[in-house]
C-alpha cells in the first residue's frame, strides 16, 4: 500500500483574498508517488511541520493534536502571516512594529473560511482511495471517501480498515514526542498499548460491570441471610405447634405402652417356663444317642488327612516348575531391553540425518541460484566495460578537445626544457612534498588522540562526579539501615525475652494443675471404683447362683505367669479384663435379661459356644523381646477360647522401641503393649502408660485434701488466665521478624552497591589519571609537529612558485595556442581525464577478477554440497539395515516368550485345577474335624442344657412373680381371667411359710413345683399382637422399653405454646416474598458476573495479544538500530510486566533499554540520543502490531548524533517497502541523503505562502515544481 499523494486545497480567493491550509495558501500537492522513503526537507519557518499537521488532519487527528484550539485555526490566514515572525515549527507570532492596522482589518475580511485536505491512498491492486475532509464555514469537519460524504464514524471505520488507527495514532509520530514516549509512567506504557491492542474500549464497560457485580453479589448475600433467618423462625413455630398436638397423643401412648410391656415379658415368662419343660424330656433321650456316634467320626477324620498330604506334594512340585518358567520369561524381557534402545537410538539418527539432509538440499539449492546470479553479474560487468568505452570515445569527440599527436609532441618537448632548467628545484620538491604528506599524517593522527583523550577525559570527570554523589547516599542509606535493624533486633529480643519468661511460667502452672487435676481424678476413681467393685463381684456371684454357666469374669479366671506382666495384661484385656465368661450363647441372654431387670449398669458377656476367634497372626513370632499376651497368663483349659477372643492378636512387649520396631519400621498390624503400660494400636496411634501404683493400693484422699486441692486449681486457673496471650505476642514477634528480615535484605542490596561503587569509583580514578598521564605526554609532540608542518608547507609553496615562473616562461606560445590560460590549466584538464579513465577501467577489471574468483569458489562450494547429501543417504542406509536387524532379532525373542507363557498359561491351569482338589480335600478334614468336635461337644451340651432349662424355669418363674408384684404396687390394670393380683404372697409370708427355707437345699422336682405355682392367678394374654407373641428377643423389649422412656422424655420436655398458629401463618407469608426476592437477587448477580467475566476476558485477549507481540519484537528491533560495526550485537530491550495477574491490564509497564556495552540503568539515567533510539525501537514495535501501511515521523532525529541518524536511516531502509511507506520530517542531511524521494518545502515570501518542490532521486536528477503534479485548483 502507498500514500500516493497529498492535496492540501481549499477554495479560490474572495475578493482577490488567497485561501489556504495553515501556512499552504491555495492549491497544494505532496506527491509520494511509489515511494517507500520519503524524506520531507526544508529550513527552519518553511512550512514542514504544517505538511505533518495537513496529513494527521485528513487521517482523522482532533485539532488539539495540531498545535490549534478550534478547526478553524487551521485555515490559512494572510494578515497573520503578513505581520507575524514565522517560527520553526511554522506557527505565526505577531511582531511588534506592524503598522497600518485599518488596511490589515480590510485583508482579514477576505480570509478564507473553509479548507479541506484530501489524501490519496493506492493499494497494491491498483485502486485509489480519496479521504478528503473540510474545514466548513462554521468550524466544523465534513468527511468523504471516494467524494461521497459520511459520518466520522464511518469515516474512522475506513481507516480502521487499513490499519490507520486514529486513536492509537500507530501511523506517526508527532515533533517532540519521541523521548516523552520512551520516558512514560508504567502506567502510561500500558494505557498505550491499550489503545493500541483496542482493550482501552472496554474499560468504561469493565469498570461499571465490576461495581454491578459486586453490588448484585452484596444484594443476594443480604438476602440469602434473611431469608434464613426467616425459615429459623418458621421451623421455631412448626416445632411449637408440633408439640401443642402430640402432648396429648403421647400422654394416652405411654399408658397403653406400659401395660403392652408388662403383658408381654408376662407372655413370654410362661411360654419360657413351658417349652422348657417340654424340652428337658426330650434331651434325656438324645444323650444315648450322642454317646454311639462319636466313634464313626474319628475313623473318617484319619482318611481324610491322608489324602490330603497327597495333594499337598504334587501342589508344591507344580509351583516350582511355574516359578522356573516365570523365572525364564523374566530373563527374555530383560534381554529385549537392549533392542528397544537400539531401534529408537537408530529411529532418531534416521529423522537427525534426514532433517539434515533436507537442510543441505535447500543449501545445494541455494548455491545454485548463487552460481547462476555470479555468471550473470559477470556478463553484466562486461557489457558495462564496453559502454564505458564507448561513451569515453564519444564524449572526447563533443568537447572538442582531442589533443594531436604534434601537440603532444611539442608539449613533451617543452616539458623536458622546463626539467633542465628546474631539474634540481624538482627534485628537492619532491622531496618536501613526501615530507609535507608524512607530517600531515602524524599531526592529523595526534590530533584525533589528544581530542579523544581530552573527551573521554572530561566524561571520565562527570562520570566520578556521579558516582561520588550516589556513594555518598549508598553510604548514608547504609547507616541508616543499621540503626533502623539495631533498634528493631532490640524490640524483638525483648519481646522474644518475654514470651520465654511467659512460656516458662505457663508451662509451671500448667503442670501444677496437671498434678493437681491428676490428684482430684485419683481421689474420684478410687472412691467410684471401690464401690463399682464390690457392686460387680456382688452381681456376678449372684449370677454363678441363679445361671451355672457363668464361669466368672476375664481378670480373675487368668493369671501373669510372671510378676512383670501384670501392668501389660490388664492394658492388652482393656474393657475385656472385667468382661463375663458363660458357656453359651442363651445363657448370657438371660444375665443381660436378669441385669435389666435389676437395673444394673451393662456387662458385657462371652459366650464359650459361638465367640468367633479371630487367627492370630504369626509374623509376630520370633521376635526377641516380644510375645503374644496369651502367652504370658496361665488359664484353664476350659476357658481358652474365651482368653483367646479377649488376648486377639496383641503383643507384649519389653520395651517401647520393640513395640515402635513391630508397628512402624515392620508394619505388623497388632495392637502392642509394653510392661510399663505403653500401646501402640493397630491404626498407629500411641497412648501412654501407667505408672506403679503405690503398695496397698491407691491412696485414700481425705475430703479436707479433696476441698484444698480443688482451691488450688482455682488459684492456678486464675494465674494462667491473668498470664499475656501467646497468639497477639506472636503476632508482633512475626511482624518485627518479616521487617528484621527485609531490612536485612535491603542492608545486603545497599552494601553490595556500595561495594560496586567504590571499585567503580577507584577504577575510574585509576583510568583517568591514565588518560591525563598520556595527554601530558602527546600535547608537547602534538604542538612540535604540528610546527614543523607549518615550516614545511611554506618551503614547499616557494619551490612551486619558482618552478612555476620557469613553466610561464617555457609554456606562453603554446598555452595560447591551445586556448588555456597556463600550462597547469592545460594539465590539469588532459591528466585528469586520463587519470579518470585509467582508474575507471581499473574498476571494472578488478570487479570482474573478484566475480570470477568468487565464481570458482561457488563451484567448489556447490560440489562438496552434493558429496555431503551423498555421505548423509549412505548413512541412512546403513541405519535402516541395523533397524531390519534388529527388529528380527526382537520378533525371534518374543517368539520365544510367547512360547514360555503358553506353557505358563498351561501349569497356571494345571495348578489351579491341583489347588481346587487341595481346597477340597482340606474342605473334607475340617468337616471330619468339626463334625467329630460337634458330637463331643453335643454330650456336654446337652448335659448343660439340661441343667439350663431348669434354671430357666426357676427364673422366669421368679421374674414373674416379681412383675406381678410390681404391677400390684404400681396399679398396672393388667388384664386377668381368674384370680387376682392379690392372692400373690409377699416376702414375709414365704419366710413365715419356711424359716429354714433360705439355709437347706431342696431336692430338684420340689424347686420346679414351687416354680410353676401360678397362685392361681390366670392372665388374659388376648389383648397382646401376634408379633410379640411370637418374639421374645431382648431387642422387642429394648424397643417396648425404649418407646416407655422415649415418650416419658417427650411428655416432660413438651412445654407448648398455643399461639404458634397464629404466629406461623404470619411468618409463611414473608417468606414468600422473601424467596422471590432472593431467587431474583440471584439471578440478577448470575447475570451481572457472567457480563463482567465475557468483558475481563475480552480485554485480556485483546491486551494480552499485543503486550506479547510487541514484547517479543522490541529486542530484534532495538539491536537492529543499535547495531554497528563495532558492536555488531547491538544493545538489549525487553518489557515487563509490574505484577504478574490475569488482569494485566492494570498493572504498569517497565521498559528497559541498555546501549551496547552499557550497564542496566533506569530509562531516566539514559543520554538524549539513547532516550531517542530507544523510544524509537519502542514505536517501531508498536508500529509492527496491526501496522499501518506508512508511517510518518517529525524530526524524530533533532537530539540523535551522525552515528545514531546513520542506524536509523539504515532502520527504515531495510524495512521501507511494500506495506510499509515511511514519511519522515528531517532537518539532517545524514538521514534525507538517501531517501527514495524528497519533498522539499520553503516560503515564497511574494505570495506569503510555504510552497514543495519534489524530487524523485530513484529515476532523475532534477527539481520540479509540486504543483506541476498537484490536481486541478478548484475555486470558488
Amino acid at each position: 500500500y502507498v500514500l500516493s499523494n497529498l492535496c492540501l486545497r481549499l477554495p479560490a480567493p474572495t475578493n482577490n483574498a488567497p485561501q489556504d491550509f495553515k501556512s499552504y495558501k491555495g492549491h497544494h500537492t505532496l506527491l509520494f508517488g511509489d515511494s517507500y522513503f520519503t524524506s520531507i526537507i526544508g529550513p527552519n519557518g518553511s512550512g514542514k511541520s504544517n505538511s505533518m499537521d495537513a496529513i494527521s488532519f485528513v487521517l482523522g487527528i482532533k485539532s488539539s493534536h495540531l498545535r490549534s484550539t478550534h478547526l478553524k485555526e487551521l485555515v490559512y490566514r494572510g494578515r497573520v502571516l503578513k505581520t507575524s515572525k514565522i517560527n520553526d515549527d511554522g506557527s505565526a507570532e505577531a511582531t511588534a512594529d506592524a503598522s497600518n492596522f485599518a488596511d490589515d482589518d480590510k485583508a482579514s475580511r477576505g480570509d478564507p473560511k473553509t479548507a479541506w485536505v484530501m489524501a490519496v491512498y493506492e493499494d497494491d491492486a491498483g485502486e485509489e482511495q480519496r479521504w478528503k475532509r473540510t474545514i466548513t464555514s462554521g468550524g466544523a469537519s465534513e468527511y468523504r471517501i471516494n467524494d461521497r460524504v459520511v459520518t466520522a464514524q464511518q469515516y474512522n471505520d475506513a481507516l480502521e480498515t487499513e490499519n490507520i488507527l486514529i486513536k492509537a495514532r500507530n501511523f506517526l509520530v508527532f515533533q517532540g514526542d519521541v523521548e516523552a514516549i520512551a520516558s512514560q509512567s508504567p502506567q502510561d506504557l500500558t494505557r498505550l498499548i491499550e489503545q493500541i491492542s483496542g482493550s482501552l474500549e472496554y474499560k468504561t464497560e469493565y469498570e461499571k460491570l465490576q461495581v454491578e457485580a459486586e453490588q448484585a453479589i452484596e444484594n443476594q448475600n443480604f438476602q440469602f441471610h434473611r431469608r434464613r433467618g426467616i425459615n429459623s423462625e418458621i421451623k421455631q413455630y412448626r416445632e411449637q405447634k408440633k408439640e401443642a398436638d402430640s402432648f396429648q397423643k403421647k400422654t394416652e401412648e405411654r399408658d397403653a405402652a406400659i401395660v403392652t410391656h408388662c403383658l408381654w415379658k408376662l407372655y413370654h415368662f410362661q411360654k419360657a417356663m413351658d417349652d422348657s419343660s417340654t424340652a428337658i424330656q426330650e434331651h434325656h433321650e438324645d444323650l444315648k444317642e450322642m454317646r454311639r456316634n462319636v466313634e464313626e467320626f474319628e475313623t473318617q477324620l484319619d482318611s481324610a488327612r491322608k489324602e490330603q498330604s497327597a495333594v499337598q506334594k504334587q501342589v508344591s512340585k507344580v509351583e516350582k516348575d511355574i516359578k522356573h518358567k516365570e523365572r525364564s520369561i523374566e530373563d527374555k524381557e530383560n534381554a529385549l531391553v537392549p533392542f528397544d534402545e537400539k531401534i529408537h537410538e537408530s529411529s532418531q539418527q534416521i529423522d537427525k540425518l534426514q532433517a539434515q539432509a533436507q537442510k543441505v538440499g535447500k543449501e545445494l539449492e541455494e548455491q545454485t541460484d548463487i552460481v547462476q546470479k555470479v555468471q550473470k553479474d559477470i556478463g553484466s560487468v562486461k557489457k558495462a566495460q564496453d559502454l564505458f568505452e564507448k561513451d569515453i570515445k564519444d564524449q572526447l569527440k563533443k568537447q572538442g578537445r582531442d589533443i594531436s599527436d604534434d601537440d603532444r609532441k611539442e608539449y613533451n618537448t617543452l616539458r623536458a626544457q622546463v626539467l633542465a632548467r628546474t631539474g634540481s628545484n624538482q627534485a628537492k620538491l619532491e622531496n618536501l612534498e613526501r615530507q609535507r604528506k608524512a607530517d600531515e599524517v602524524t599531526v592529523s593522527s595526534l590530533k584525533g588522540k589528544v581530542d579523544s583523550i581530552s573527551g573521554t577525559i572530561e566524561k571520565m570527570e562527570a562520570e566520578l562526579t556521579s558516582i561520588g554523589e550516589r556513594r555518598s547516599a549508598a553510604d548514608s542509606a547504609t547507616k541508616d539501615i543499621t540503626n533502623d535493624i539495631a533498634a528493631k533486633k532490640k524490640e524483638f529480643n525483648q519481646l522474644q525475652s518475654e514470651r520465654v519468661r511467659t512460656n516458662q511460667k505457663r508451662t509451671e502452672l500448667e503442670e501444677k494443675l496437671e498434678d493437681v487435676a491428676r490428684k482430684l481424678r485419683e481421689a474420684d476413681d478410687g472412691r467410684r471404683q471401690n464401690d463399682r467393685e464390690v457392686r460387680m463381684k456382688e452381681m456376678v456371684t449372684t449370677l454363678k447362683r441363679i445361671f451355672p454357666g457363668v464361669r466368672g469374669r476375664i481378670g480373675n479366671l487368668c493369671t501373669p505367669k510372671q510378676k512383670k506382666f501384670d501392668e501389660a495384661v490388664i492394658v492388652a484385656l482393656g474393657r475385656d479384663f472385667d468382661s463375663v465368661v458363660v458357656d453359651t450363647e442363651k445363657t448370657g441372654v438371660d444375665c443381660v435379661q436378669y441385669l435389666k431387670e435389676q437395673r444394673f449398669p451393662p456387662m458385657t458377656f462371652i459366650p464359650l459356644d459361638n465367640i468367633k476367634v479371630n487367627a492370630v497372626n504369626t509374623a509376630i513370632k520370633g521376635f526377641p523381646g516380644a510375645r503374644l499376651t496369651i502367652d504370658t497368663i496361665n488359664f484353664d483349659a476350659s476357658v481358652e477360647r474365651a482368653m483367646s477372643y479377649a488376648c486377639g492378636s496383641s503383643v507384649v512387649c519389653d520395651t517401647l522401641d520393640i513395640a515402635k520396631h513391630i508397628c512402624y519400621d515392620k508394619k505388623i498390624p497388632v495392637k502392642a503393649v509394653t510392661v510399663e503400660g505403653y500401646i501402640i494400636h493397630k491404626a498407629g496411634l500411641m497412648t501412654g502408660g501407667r505408672g506403679p501404683e503405690p503398695k496397698g493400693g491407691k491412696r485414700k484422699f481425705e475430703e479436707a485434701d479433696v476441698q484444698n486441692l480443688q482451691r488450688m486449681a482455682a488459684k492456678l486457673k486464675s494465674e494462667i488466665d491473668r498470664l499475656p496471650k501467646a497468639d497477639r505476642r506472636g503476632t508482633q514477634e512475626e511482624s518485627l521478624h518479616i521487617e528484621l528480615n527485609g531490612l536485612e535484605r535491603q542492608l545486603v542490596a545497599t552494601r553490595d552497591e556500595l561495594a560496586a561503587l567504590n571499585k567503580n569509583w577507584t577504577s575510574k580514578k585509576r583510568e583517568l589519571d591514565s588518560q591525563k598521564k598520556q595527554l601530558q605526554e602527546l600535547q608537547p609532540k602534538y604542538e612540535q609537529q604540528l610546527s614543523q608542518l607549518n615550516r614545511t608547507k611554506e618551503t614547499v609553496q616557494e619551490f612551486k612558485d619558482a618552478i612555476a615562473r620557469v613553466e610561464d616562461e617555457i609554456f606562453d606560445g603554446f598555452c595560447r595556442k591551445l586556448g588555456y590560460s597556463d600550462i597547469r590549466a592545460y594539465e590539469a584538464s588532459q591528466g585528469k581525464l586520463e587519470q579518470e579513465i585509467s582508474e575507471k577501467r581499473n574498476q571494472y577489471e578488478v570487479q570482474r577478477q573478484r566475480l570470477e574468483s568468487r565464481l570458482k569458489w561457488e563451484i567448489t562450494r556447490h560440489s562438496d554440497t552434493e558429496a555431503r547429501i551423498k555421505r548423509i543417504q549412505d548413512q541412512i542406509r546403513r541405519l535402516k539395515q541395523d533397524m531390519r536387524t534388529y527388529n528380527k532379532e526382537k520378533a525371534e525373542i518374543e517368539e520365544s516368550m510367547r512360547d514360555d507363557q503358553d506353557e505358563l498359561e498351561a501349569l497356571g491351569e494345571t495348578l489351579e485345577e491341583m489347588k481346587a482338589e487341595q481346597l477340597e480335600k482340606n474342605q473334607k478334614v475340617n468337616e471330619a474335624r468339626a463334625e467329630l468336635q460337634k458330637h463331643s461337644k453335643d454330650i456336654e451340651a446337652c448335659q448343660r442344657e439340661i441343667n439350663a432349662l431348669e434354671t430357666t424355669v426357676q427364673k422366669n418363674s421368679a421374674g414373674k412373680s416379681a412383675l406381678l408384684r410390681r404391677c400390684r404396687l404400681e396399679q398396672i390394670q393388667i388384664p386377668l381371667a381368674g384370680g387376682a393380683l392379690d392372692n400373690l404372697p409377699t416376702e414375709d409370708d414365704l419366710l413365715r411359710q419356711d424359716p429354714d427355707a433360705m439355709d437347706v437345699d431342696g431336692g430338684e422336682d420340689d424347686m420346679m413345683d414351687i416354680a410353676l405355682d401360678d397362685h392361681g392367678i390366670e392372665i388374659d394374654f388376648d389383648g397382646l399382637e401376634e408379633d410379640l407373641k411370637e418374639s421374645g428377643e431382648p431387642s422387642v423389649e429394648d424397643t417396648l422399653t425404649e418407646k416407655i422412656s422415649s415418650l416419658t422424655a417427650e411428655l416432660e420436655k413438651l412445654n407448648p405454646n398455643m399461639r404458634a398458629m397464629e404466629r406461623l401463618e404470619s411468618v409463611e407469608t414473608r417468606l414468600k416474598q422473601t424467596d422471590q426476592e432472593y431467587e431474583d437477587s440471584k439471578s440478577t448477580a448470575h447475570k451481572a458476573k457472567e457480563a463482567f467475566n465475557s468483558v475481563k476476558q475480552k480485554r485480556y485477549e485483546l491486551f494480552n495479544k499485543a503486550f506479547t507481540h510487541i514484547q517479543e519484537q522490541i529486542s530484534n528491533v532495538y539491536k537492529d538500530l543499535t547495531r554497528s560495526d563495532a558492536y555488531p550485537l547491538g544493545g538489549q530491550a525487553y518489557l515487563d510486566i509490574e505484577e504478574d495477574t490475569d488482569m494485566p491490564y492494570l498493572s504498569g509497564i517497565k521498559y528497559h533499554a541498555m546501549p551496547p556495552l552499557k550497564r542496566f540503568r533506569d530509562m531516566e539515567h539514559l543520554s538524549g540520543g539513547e532516550k531517542t533510539m530507544a523510544a524509537l525501537a519502542l514505536l517501531f514495535a508498536i508500529h509492527s502490531y496491526q501496522p499501518s501501511p506508512f508511517f510518518v515521523l517529525d524530526e524524530v532525529d533533532a537530539a540523535l548524533d551522525n552515528a545514531n541518524v546513520d542506524k536509523i536511516k539504515k532502520y527504515i531502509r531495510e524495512h521501507a517497502g511494500p506495506g510499509m511507506q515511511f514519511i519522515v520530517i528531517s532537518l539532517k542531511a545524514g538521514l534525507f541523503q538517501d531517501s527514495e524521494s524528497l519533498v522539499g518545502v520553503y516560503r515564497d515570501q511574494e505570495v506569503n505562502s510555504s510552497r514543495t518542490l519534489t524530487l524523485d532521486v530513484t529515476e532523475e536528477i532534477c527539481l520540479r515544481p509540486a504543483s506541476r503534479y498537484s490536481l486541478f485548483m478548484y475555486q470558488y
